[in-house]
């Protein structure tokens, strides 16, 4: 009887231990927080956080939740702090969110954010009290983190993202006491060596989405062989090994973007190129157009044949980066040599 006594209250004063209430004072005089932790050892714990008036400590707010990650600053719990997207974010945010001269609640709720990350319910003020709201809450779930705004501009910022390689930023401004978005950005670079980016903007009747894609020729795994610049249009004509392992092509056009790239897909055709050594060419066919890049001892260029038509676009020599026969030193998969 004495050992099973002495393991309950051992394990009732490990309960005790675990368990920890902290009060948050540091972001108005009018109100306070607590925030309750039941288990102090996990990084992820149970716990709630409410909002209490300061002057007649009656709870105003309160939100439970399985999955609270608590920072301690010098043994304090605090508000307001807002390392966006990845860094620390305080579960007690007291900021206007939207923009009415009345400051709002931002209250934990768990971690439904991207990548397991801390998300918020959103507690507008009124000259009544907070109320929850669902569209300015789901600006703090359904992205990275809680928001960022602009007091001056008026404006909610919103990131959102999909591995290392696809990144969305959003910005909102506030009508009729609702987000709406007035403008999206997209940076995709998933297609390596390649960037999709696209911009969507409200014109005051609709989005309007312009595009573009580019590739950035210095980047790791990427080397270019041979380039030159078209004297008719000041089209950049490239020929680049992709990780030593694939030759492609792209025509990169004034503005610097891709205005076509061959192969379409990183595995198109076996080969997809053919070079002649003694005419010193390299040829591809892409549907019904062929393509014949020269480089003679004195004319650079492009051929192109579609139909019964043939375009010649002459080079110029002075902006001619390597040699044609600079694709012989590599032994690419998509190459073959006649």
């Amino acid at each position: 009887m004495k050992l099973i006594a002495t393991t309950l209250l051992l394990l009732l004063f490990n309960v005790t231990f675990s368990q920890a209430t902290f009060k948050v004072e540091n972001f108005s005089k009018d109100y306070y927080g607590k925030i309750f932790i039941a288990d102090t050892s996990q990084v992820f714990t149970k716990g709630w956080v409410a909002i209490y008036d300061a002057k007649t400590n009656k709870q105003i707010i309160k939100v439970a939740s399985d999955e609270l990650a608590l920072s301690l600053n010098n043994g304090k719990a605090l508000a307001n702090i807002k390392q966006l997207p990845y860094g620390e974010q305080s579960l007690i945010m007291y900021e206007d969110y939207n923009f009415d001269g009345i400051k709002d609640f931002a209250i934990e709720d768990g971690q439904n954010s991207c990548y397991h990350g801390p998300s918020f319910r959103i507690y507008l003020g009124t000259k009544t009290g907070f109320k929850f709201n669902s569209d300015f809450t789901t600006l703090a779930q359904d992205y990275c983190g809680m928001f960022q705004i602009d007091n001056k501009k008026k404006k909610i910022s919103v990131m959102t993202k999909d591995g290392c390689c696809w990144h969305q930023f959003s910005e909102f401004i506030v009508v009729n006491n609702k987000p709406k978005v007035i403008k999206i950005v997209e940076d995709d670079q998933t297609g390596f060596p390649y960037n999709n980016y696209s911009e969507q903007n409200w014109d005051g009747k609709k989005m309007v989405t312009t595009s573009k894609r580019m590739i950035t020729l210095d980047e790791e795994g990427v080397k270019t062989i041979f380039s030159f610049k078209v004297d008719k249009n000041q089209k950049q004509v490239v020929l680049f090994n992709n990780n030593d392992r694939t030759l492609n092509y792209v025509l990169i056009d004034k503005n610097d973007e891709v205005e076509f790239s061959y192969p379409i897909n990183e595995v198109d055709q076996n080969p997809d190129f053919s070079f002649d050594r003694k005419n010193n060419t390299i040829s591809f066919i892409n549907k019904n157009v062929s393509y014949t890049i020269y480089d003679n001892k004195d004319s650079i260029g492009i051929k192109i044949t579609t139909g019964n038509k043939t375009y010649n676009w002459d080079g110029n020599l002075t902006t001619k980066k390597g040699k044609l026969t600079d694709i012989t030193t590599t032994s690419f998969d998509n190459v073959a040599e006649n």
